[in-house]
């Protein structure tokens, strides 16, 4: 027998029916992922159900993955609806809990103004608009927009370089973790990991509640994440290489090199490996991949990744059953690919069996390193 590469489905508006999720594992889903960003907890035990149920039905096994929001931190609400910031703009972003406006907006760290320096940086929207710091005043940062554009309620911000004092988890994370283990799940995926001490307040959550512990997969984010890379990989259960943070954190031309990285490490350590974020992005919108999507998956297939992950393509494209089927093909014919011009498992790293055997055993998690 041989062994694919899984595919993990995170599950939204577009997925969340019983007949949707059995045709998602008909399709070759083999992982379902709850996205504890969005949605209520009487919202994913739905979904856990269905996923259970449909599982019980076609007779294969899926797992279910609790995605943890993580300490995001986000940009407060504006009192009159999205407002155009523009290249030369200067903006006050506030700890105060203000009614925003175009000159002044709240943001849910209270620890900004103090963690703040004249020159850093602040990415809104994955990015999409750009502040730099020109100085601190009392509980505003004041920034200079460098690159422009709409900005909405609750919008995320990343802060590159700047060293933050949150926690690893949030008072949300604390539930959503109590509540994943209420379900009994079968992983859960911790965001903006920082160290491998994170795993800590996560396995104490864990050790109170009946039932015991649940594997821990650490989601590479953050750059002290990347720096301490074989710690990490060493002390949680899995990683997954969160690439849409990863490329705000970083700059974009880091991110293949960190992906490549972490999957030799995962490998030469026995932990599983997802790849994540826009794998096959256009085809939210589009019944066909691009041609680059389509080699971004297939290297990582053949780079050895366990697992590899669709996003806003299944929780909210128009074409979520199709991007599945299109990820399987792209899947297995590189695995078939792959053993043939390594001429058998010894080159071709992804694929050795003894290597899944000890995965299994270490990890617990067959879901995303079985033998299929």
């Amino acid at each position: 027998m041989s062994r694919r590469a899984k595919i993990v489905c995170t599950l939204g508006p577009a997925t969340a029916t019983p007949e949707k999720v059995r045709e998602l594992v008909a399709a070759g889903m083999d992982v379902a992922r709850m996205n504890f960003s969005h949605g209520t907890h009487d919202d994913h035990a739905q979904v856990y159900r269905m996923v259970r149920e449909a599982s019980d039905e076609s007779g294969r096994a899926v797992g279910v993955l609790a995605d943890l929001q993580g300490p995001k931190i986000r940009l407060g609400r504006f009192a009159a609806g999205p407002v155009e910031w523009r290249a030369g703009d200067i903006v006050r972003v506030t700890v105060e809990d203000v009614a925003g406006t175009h000159d002044r907006v709240s943001t849910t760290y209270p620890g900004l103004a103090d963690d703040a320096r004249e020159g850093d940086r602040l990415l809104v929207d994955d990015g999409k608009v750009g502040l730099t710091v020109r100085k601190v005043e009392g509980p505003d940062v004041v920034c200079e927009v460098i690159e422009g554009g709409t900005v909405s309620d609750n919008k995320g911000i990343s802060l590159p370089g700047m060293a933050v004092s949150v926690p690893s988890l949030s008072d949300k994370d604390v539930a959503d973790v109590e509540f994943a283990l209420s379900l009994r799940v079968d992983a859960v995926a911790l965001s903006f990991v920082r160290s491998p001490a994170d795993i800590d307040s996560v396995h104490q959550i864990m050790d109170e509640a009946p039932g015991g512990r649940l594997p821990v997969i650490a989601k590479l984010e953050k750059p002290e994440a990347v720096d301490n890379l074989e710690a990490v990989v060493l002390a949680f259960d899995g990683v997954m290489v969160a690439r849409g943070d990863l490329g705000v954190e970083l700059p974009l031309w880091h991110v293949p090199l960190v992906q490549k990285r972490a999957i030799q490490i995962a490998r030469e350590n026995a932990k599983p490996v997802i790849v994540a974020t826009q794998m096959l992005e256009s085809m939210i919108g589009s019944p066909r991949p691009t041609r680059a999507e389509v080699s971004d998956v297939a290297n990582a297939v053949l780079d050895g990744t366990d697992a590899v992950m669709l996003s806003g393509e299944t929780s909210i494209g128009r074409y979520p059953i199709e991007v599945v089927t299109t990820m399987s093909n792209i899947v297995r014919q590189s695995r078939d690919l792959g053993l043939e011009i390594a001429g058998g498992y010894g080159m071709l790293h992804g694929y050795d069996p003894e290597h899944r055997k000890a995965l299994d055993v270490a990890t617990g998690m067959p879901f995303l390193s079985g033998i299929t």
